[in-house]
């Protein structure tokens, strides 16, 4: 497409939202040859995108996201050659420990299920090859669940790398600048302080914001506000290579270069989407500091230096709204990825911008349709 300018407000793209999935498809949608404008209310990744455990993971997704997910870690095995920037991501094992043999016999059953779809990527690990990649788990560990493939990655840093690489192709970034009213007169038309934005296609990925945007266009999208929270020791002797979760218990847990252990996975604060913040809930975040005790005992003497939140879409069904609107020519949406997004932030940006350049896509996206929320 030949990209149609006045300017600085008008393109063949707008986007809404600048967290790594609206950066990823403004990118993807640049190098399709579109021109791009991304309207971000507060800052590139000052959300989600920037906030998250970084965790470059397939292991436990849920099944309807599986092919997305392994498509986009295709796009992350490359991601210092795409983005000219390595996005501190490593390849390392990510586990999810068993702590009873009935948590081993239903990850056994994932396992299973995950093969006769046609992806060998999560295996089952004994005890003895459980120690083998954590020789500090606690001793009350039979087993787990690896995908052996995955890794991690900085969010912030990979967030900025899709920017800066966006803005190479052409993409224009408008920070501190909110969408006031949306409408449709022939263009999508989007009012800001800034003044008005004008594009034949508009991609709603504004994250805890979209669901009242997609509202007001007639869509229902029941988001829900969440804070999930993070937490940073000092530094401790090596121990660790690998991303840890737990079967039963929420926890992400994984021992950085510097030594320090970053532990987050699903323990919330307390996010008001209306005021734009979201606020440390210390009780919950005490829970989540005990699971990663219980499972590595080395933990109990360490400190934490610091903690965060940032406020996340939920949808009621814990997966993203990904694809065209099921009521506006040219209106797309990617959000609501219910703290699980980052991992698939390159591929879906990737999908979108070929859905929107072309009307189509052979991704298996029918299950995140905005439309199964209509009833």
């Amino acid at each position: 497409m030949t990209g149609r300018l006045h300017p600085d407000r008008h393109a063949d793209l707008l986007v809404i939202g600048g967290g790594i999935h609206g950066c990823s498809a403004a990118l993807h949608a640049a190098i399709r040859g579109m021109s791009v404008i991304v309207l971000e209310k507060d800052s590139v990744g000052r959300h989600a995108s920037g906030v998250n455990a970084g965790g470059v993971r397939r292991l436990g997704r849920n099944y309807a996201e599986v092919p997305i997910s392994d498509y986009s870690m295709q796009i992350w095995y490359r991601i210092a050659d795409f983005l000219d920037d390595d996005c501190g991501f490593q390849i390392a094992p990510q586990i999810k420990v068993a702590e009873s043999d009935k948590e081993l016999e239903t990850l056994a059953r994932r396992a299973a299920d995950l093969n006769a779809m046609g992806f060998t990527h999560e295996v089952i690990l004994s005890r003895d090859e459980l120690r083998a990649h954590l020789p500090a788990v606690s001793d009350h560990a039979v087993g787990g669940l690896g995908s052996l493939t995955d890794g991690f990655a900085q969010p912030y840093k990979t967030t900025f790398a899709f920017q800066r690489k966006a803005q190479s192709h052409g993409v224009r970034f408008h920070e501190g600048c909110g969408a006031t009213e949306v409408r449709r007169k022939g263009d999508w038309i989007v009012d800001t302080a800034e003044g008005t934005f004008r594009a034949p296609h508009l991609l709603n990925a504004a994250g805890a914001w979209a669901g009242a945007l997609a509202e007001r266009l007639g869509e229902r999208a029941p988001v829900e506000g969440i804070a999930p929270m993070m937490l940073v020791t000092n530094r401790l002797p090596h121990f660790c290579d690998a991303v840890v979760g737990a079967t039963r218990r929420p926890l992400s847990f994984k021992q950085m270069p510097n030594g320090t252990v970053v532990i987050g996975g699903g323990r919330r604060g307390r996010a008001d989407a209306n005021a734009n913040l979201s606020e440390i809930l210390f009780r919950e975040l005490r829970l989540t500091a005990e699971t990663a005790c219980d499972l590595f005992p080395i933990m109990r003497g360490a400190n934490i230096i610091r903690s965060w939140s940032g406020v996340e879409a939920r949808m009621p069904d814990d997966i993203p709204v990904i694809g065209p609107s099921a009521r506006h020519e040219g209106l797309f949406h990617a959000f609501g990825f219910s703290a699980h997004g980052f991992q698939m932030g390159p591929g879906v940006g990737d999908i979108m911008a070929g859905l929107i350049a072309t009307g189509g896509t052979n991704a298996p996206i029918a299950p995140f349709s905005i439309q199964r929320f209509a009833a």
